[in-house]
């Protein structure tokens, strides 16, 4: 099985968790150049995973919201992260 396939197979959830283990690795700074630079590869292909997979997310949903119910979408804003409660 490819890289690629495994990745497609990821949840989101997992892949973020592995997301989140590469920068916490970047972060730290006990890591080689040439690493850091597979590392940040990796960190973006998951990065465009979850995008991709939150975009899948974001069609089904208005697309259920298209098919029956008169609901428009809007766009998410989280009103925490303007009182900086967020983090």
């Amino acid at each position: 099985m490819s890289k690629e396939t495994q990745e497609q197979e990821l949840s989101f959830e997992q892949a973020m968790e592995q997301l989140e283990e590469i920068v916490e690795r970047l972060e730290s700074g006990d890591v080689p150049l040439e690493t850091a630079i597979e590392l940040f590869q990796e960190g973006m292909r998951l990065s465009r995973l979850c995008g991709g997979k939150l975009e899948q997310v974001e069609r089904k949903i208005e697309s259920l919201l298209d098919s029956g119910m008169q609901l428009k979408t809007e766009p998410f804003t989280d009103e925490s992260d303007d009182r900086g409660d967020f983090r």
